[in-house]
């Protein structure tokens, strides 16, 4: 229904004879191509409110005016993969974004679990929105735009680029990864996922096997505000600008945000083991779905960079003419050496082939290449002597399991983001979800179930991350 601060933003004449309005995602941002103008006809009235043709022998000149229909909209959704996002979701609270990394096309915007919106047209009764609105699920928060969520492992393979862009460390050097790491002249111990650690690696297998102690090595000798502004190019910590409004910009931590994040002095204090930690997504960072598949498809494009978009052309109601919407390129990300995006791509390539790939039971099957990341982040911290026990831990306080990846890795098509929240590891629940949405939109309906059967009846990895 249109508000009391619609009516300050809107045309009050053109919107005579109705009561409704676009109020979220494409409806509201494209209202003026939606909505048309309102017609209207003079009619000649007695005092009785009765129409008549004339007043005594005056005929008066009576005006009309016909309504105008809106515009239509051509969306760059494809409703076939948007179909087997939200089925691939369904039951959990979780989010996809599905995007073209050659032009920024959203082919699927996913928020589970979700509610029909009709019923906000219609009208809602006092219990139904209250149902709505005080569900434990939230199903009106958009986790897609909105959720913010620590990015956890999958923003290495930008630690990574970063660290070959600022010369911390070449690609072919081996660190000794024994399961924890320990800034110089501290005692804290930050642990490995895998407990014992991973052995002599160095960054294509670090990143395949998602080496935590590597990465804190790294961060470390990287610094913050130095990682910061390198992740900053591939738009974590600001909007991706997808047209349509409510996008957040997540949180990308540097000496100067925290200075300005916090009001005490003794707060606004950048440690060096925030950087360590920030080296795999956790502390202060936070970042969207959205977000996290722009930057993938950064990663897939090289660093080209489009403006995500969910309208791709308006139809002109009156002619019929198709406007096409063209992409919109944004600042490339700029790197040294162009080699440096083959060691990160195929580090992101063994995460799902090789043998030792945290993901490469999603792999299994397809015959396109996978490059991926998977992470899973900490909803609460576990403490120094303490152990993280699934089973001793709150459903809801559970890790959130996340999966970003591109495919064809040769001939990128599409660019995926999957949040599960709680969903206990990247590996395990987030890209199988991947896995599905490459397939529906990769493979010919006679292949796809051949090869999901094949990723189901693939052994899982012995360690998930």
């Amino acid at each position: 229904s249109i508000s009391e601060a619609d009516q300050e933003r809107i045309d009050v004449a053109n919107y005579a004879g109705t009561t409704l309005i676009g109020k979220l995602g494409v409806e509201r941002a494209f209202e003026d191509e939606l909505h048309g103008e309102t017609g209207y006809q003079q009619l000649l009235v007695n005092a009785q409110g009765r129409r008549v043709e004339r007043v005594g022998i005056s005929t008066p000149e009576l005006t009309r005016k016909e309504p105008v229909a809106g515009n239509d909209l051509y969306l760059a959704v494809d409703a076939r993969l948007q179909q087997v996002a939200e089925e691939a979701l369904a039951g959990q609270r979780a989010a996809v974004v599905a995007i073209d990394p050659r032009n920024g096309d959203i082919l699927a915007f996913v928020s589970t679990p979700t509610f029909d919106p009709n019923g906000f047209a219609r009208g809602l009764s006092y219990a139904e929105y209250t149902a709505l609105s005080t569900d434990i699920d939230v199903p009106l928060y958009d986790r897609a735009l909105r959720g913010v969520y620590p990015p956890g492992s999958t923003i290495k393979p930008l630690v990574a680029l970063a660290a070959l862009q600022y010369g911390v460390v070449p690609p072919e050097e081996r660190r000794l990864c024994r399961g924890a790491f320990q800034l110089p002249g501290s005692s804290h111990r930050y642990r490995d996922w895998k407990k014992g650690g991973h052995g002599s690696v160095d960054m294509h297998m670090a990143i395949a096997v998602s080496c935590d102690v590597y990465f804190y090595g790294v961060s470390a000798e990287m610094g913050i505000d130095r990682m910061h502004d390198f992740l900053a190019q591939f738009g974590l910590g600001e909007k991706a600008g997808i047209d349509i409004a409510g996008e957040r910009k997540g949180i990308l931590p540097s000496t100067a945000w925290k200075r300005g994040a916090f009001k005490q002095k003794s707060a606004q204090v950048w440690f060096p083991g925030e950087t360590v930690i920030a080296g795999i997504g956790q502390g202060y960072m936070l970042a969207t779905p959205l977000q996290l598949a722009h930057a993938t498809a950064a990663i897939a494009m090289r660093g080209q960079r489009f403006k995500p978009r969910l309208v791709k052309a308006v139809r002109d109601a009156r002619t019929g003419a198709l406007r096409e919407i063209p992409p919109e390129p944004l600042p490339a990300v700029q790197v040294n050496d162009p080699a440096y995006w083959d060691v990160i791509i195929g580090g992101m390539v063994g995460v799902t082939n090789d043998p030792w790939g945290t993901a490469r039971r999603a792999q299994t099957g397809a015959p396109y290449k996978i490059a991926g990341k998977t992470g899973t982040a900490q909803v609460f911290t576990v403490g120094q002597n303490e152990k993280y026990n699934e089973a001793d831990v709150a459903e809801r306080l559970r890790d959130h399991a996340l999966f970003v990846a591109f495919a064809p890795a040769d001939d990128p098509k599409l660019a995926v983001a999957v949040v599960v929240e709680n969903g206990r590891s990247g590996s395990g629940t987030a890209a199988p979800i991947a896995r599905k949405i490459f397939d529906a939109y990769l493979l010919p309906p006679d292949q796809q179930a051949a090869a999901a059967q094949a990723a189901v009846a693939a052994p899982a990895p012995e360690g998930e991350e």
